[in-house]
């Protein structure tokens, strides 16, 4: 996970500094969106819940997830914020969170039980969801927002910037998959809490338990089928196999999901 460590943080403010004074820092950024600094001690690891991270991006767009991850944290399932520095017209957003204990499920020792970690994921999904449903007014407590419209915009936003990735939606184009996505817009209902990103990578656990969720910016409440999307889609690309789709939906629960809405799902994905 690390790559080589660095001096210093480029850049960073002097909150950001005191934080790692005394601590070894590592670049471990996978995004050109934001840049991702591990800061541990030299006994740290990834894994250990004194391991630092710090995430910086331009300035607005770390506000919600520093707000998701405090209420993913109250909840008991996300990282512990340290430190959120909005920023400004001159000044990038930054964000510190507290590492969760375990290892993400692309760890080998999880990829090589692919039948045991597709329920676990399928399982921890429907959990998750469900506290919609047995936990509605602590949601409201926590002021979690409703993202269903806010991912429709950028359905939209998507298709009228020309942005679109086949990959979801092979052998369908463009005008085609705006038009199911389209069509189905009106379908899609608030019945969940999300993660809003849920692969192998933000998961984490602590062998075999379930220890926590990360990278929480997307989340919110909105359609269950989006996270469902994600969890079959994961498996396919970090297991190269499709045959865990109908387990993981098996696994999920039939009960609550509607096919049509996934593929509805997948091509609204080609436009994000």
């Amino acid at each position: 996970m690390y790559h080589a460590p660095i001096p210093t943080i480029p850049d960073a403010p002097s909150a950001i500094r005191r934080l790692a004074r005394g601590r070894t820092i590592h670049d471990t950024s996978s995004s050109p969106e934001a840049r991702v600094y591990a800061l541990s001690s030299a006994t740290d690891s990834a894994s250990n819940p004194d391991t630092l991270f710090a995430k910086t991006a331009a300035a607005g767009t770390l506000a919600h997830e520093a707000r998701m991850s405090a209420a993913f944290h109250e909840l008991g399932l996300g990282p512990e914020v340290v430190e959120y520095l909005p920023g400004d017209s001159m000044h990038a957003d930054w964000l510190v969170t507290r590492a969760v204990i375990g290892d993400d499920c692309t760890a080998a020792r999880y990829l090589a039980e692919p039948e045991r970690l597709c329920d676990l994921l399928a399982v921890r999904l429907r959990t998750l969801h469900e506290l919609f449903r047995t936990q509605s007014d602590h949601l409201t407590e926590l002021n979690i927002p409703d993202v269903r419209t806010q991912y429709l915009k950028k359905v939209e936003r998507g298709w009228h910037t020309g942005r679109f990735d086949a990959q979801f939606c092979p052998r369908t184009t463009a005008a085609d998959a705006h038009r199911i996505a389209t069509e189905a817009a009106g379908e899609l209902r608030t019945d969940a809490l999300l993660h809003g990103d849920y692969c192998l990578p933000n998961v984490i656990l602590d062998d075999w338990r379930f220890s926590g969720f990360i990278d929480l910016d997307h989340a919110g409440l909105s359609d269950r089928h989006i996270d469902v999307f994600w969890g079959a889609w994961t498996l396919w690309f970090n297991l190269h196999t499709s045959v865990y789709c109908n387990r993981f939906l098996d696994a999920y629960g039939r009960d609550v999901i509607d096919e049509g809405k996934l593929a509805a799902i997948a091509a609204m994905e080609c436009f994000m």
